[in-house]
């Protein structure tokens, strides 16, 4: 981290979706930090961190602009991830959230702007090299999904730093995110009876604690790191490893069937993810950290520790296919995760009959 010495004066950052999840973690590790000289946090509404200055109101508004004036750094972490949310509302406001921040800072002669996206922009294919450069091309398939989101968020990004050059836009792709309350397609991918995986390819696992995140979100708020900076743990783990650690096995199938069943799946409102979503839990995406490991950043979380957490943190949830299950769908056995998966085409048949005059 710089040291304050070498900095003119500690700059003033602001967090947006401070109240919770990622951005009251961020905001909890600053607030008590000598290398800010004031932290102002934004949402709807105010949050429990003190020692921080808050300042209501929805990132979304135009307004934003007079509200940042006296800002340095913003850190924008303000999103709607959430998996079972209408894809449409979530991507418009996840759009227009990140839109109005870029525009109001450039307005505002904010100095940065940093942006949390994924490591699945690179994209999740069996022929991805092990571990992925960090300036692998964004080769991700654009979707309803959350790694569509992320591609248009990242491409606001681009077309930001053309329109506002004196504006430094730093964006942050961590690996699949482990911590309290996080839900995604790779945690809920281990709330499985069985994990699902394709003939032919096995997928390596590197996960990114939020701890970590925090610690290298503090790093690009201070400029130590900027540009594209991917963060993981060190390494990964075999699926072996994964499958040893959690004592779950593994369920086969060929390539066609599981994305084509998991596509009719999403199609009909049973699953909440489309079927690209699974080629993050099949395929590998694990990232080389370089920009953190040459500037002396490690990682305090190991990908074996922050798996246990993730398991840890199951708390006795089921999910098949990304869909959770509750009430007597949780007695799913394994036997069960096979049905759900290859019995799609009754289903398909009952749905059409529905849908016929």
């Amino acid at each position: 981290m710089v040291p304050t010495s070498k900095r003119s004066r500690p700059p003033v950052v602001a967090v947006t979706g401070a109240a919770s999840g990622l951005g009251r973690a961020f905001l909890a590790k600053v607030a008590s930090s000598a290398d800010f000289r004031r932290v102002v946090a934004i949402d709807e509404q105010r949050g429990d961190v003190p020692d921080v200055t808050w300042r209501v109101l929805d990132v979304r508004d135009p307004l934003l602009a007079n509200r940042i004036s006296d800002i340095d750094v913003l850190v924008h972490l303000a999103g709607d991830y959430a998996l079972d949310a209408d894809p449409a509302e979530r991507r418009a406001y996840n759009l227009r959230a990140a839109q109005t921040v870029l525009t109001a800072s450039a307005a505002a002669r904010v100095r940065r702007v940093v942006l949390v996206t994924s490591a699945m922009v690179y994209g999740a294919v069996p022929e991805n090299p092990v571990p992925l450069p960090e300036n692998s091309e964004v080769a991700a398939e654009p979707d309803t999904g959350m790694v569509g989101d992320h591609l248009e968020i990242e491409a606001l990004a681009r077309r930001s730093l053309r329109s506002h050059p004196g504006l430094d836009v730093t964006v942050v792709r961590p690996a699949a995110v482990v911590g309290p309350g996080v839900d995604s397609v790779v945690t809920r991918h281990f709330e499985a009876p069985r994990l699902l995986t394709v003939k032919g390819c096995n997928p390596r696992w590197q996960f990114c604690h939020v701890d970590d995140l925090v610690s290298v979100l503090e790093m690009a708020a201070l400029g130590t790191v900027s540009g594209v900076v991917a963060v993981g743990g060190e390494g990964w783990l075999e699926q072996e490893q994964v499958e040893e650690l959690s004592g779950l096995r593994r369920l086969e199938l060929p390539a066609g069937l599981t994305f084509g069943t998991a596509q009719r799946l999403h199609r009909l409102g049973v699953t909440p993810a489309p079927a690209t979503d699974l080629h993050y839990v099949v395929y590998p995406w694990v990232v080389d950290c370089t920009t953190l490991r040459e500037v002396g950043w490690k990682p305090m979380w190991t990908n074996e520790a922050a798996f246990e957490q993730l398991l840890e943190l199951r708390g006795g949830r089921h999910a098949v296919v990304g869909r959770r299950l509750s009430g007597k769908e949780a007695t799913l056995t394994a036997a069960g995760a096979t049905v759900a998966v290859l019995g799609t085409a009754a289903i398909v048949r009952a749905a059409r009959k529905k849908r016929r005059p």
